[in-house]
């Protein structure tokens, strides 16, 4: 019964050699010359002037969530015009839902302005 794991266990072992070799690799064999302009953290090319934990402006977020509308709906819109004939009319009503509340989000992104962009 467990000889049926052991290639999937080589596998992973195989998978974190190969993951960990380059690092432990660079770690010992890489130069070290510690700089404290290398040590700063990047912020194109100039100090940082604000807390990273700042507040995003709320754009932003609905930017993130007109890419999942859009993009959810591409995605499960190919497999279900392929199946269509197959899943009936029961198919039909639930992409109707599905594309109903994808609609809705369209709609609240469009009326929070996430369309106009400055």
């Amino acid at each position: 019964m467990l000889g049926n794991f052991v290639p999937i266990l080589l596998f992973i072992v195989i998978g974190i050699v190969i993951g960990a070799a380059p690092l432990a690799m660079g770690m010992m064999l890489g130069p070290r010359h510690p700089d404290p302009a290398k040590d700063s953290p990047y912020e194109c090319g100039f100090e940082a002037f604000e807390d990273s934990r700042m507040k995003f402006d709320v754009r932003f977020y609905l930017v993130a969530i007109l890419f999942i509308i859009f993009d959810l709906e591409i995605a499960f819109l190919f497999p279900w015009a392929v199946s269509l004939g197959n899943i009936g009319l029961f198919g039909l009503f639930a992409m109707a839902v599905f594309l109903g509340i994808l609609v809705i989000g369209f709609i609240y992104e469009w009326k929070k302005g996430a369309l106009e962009w400055e």
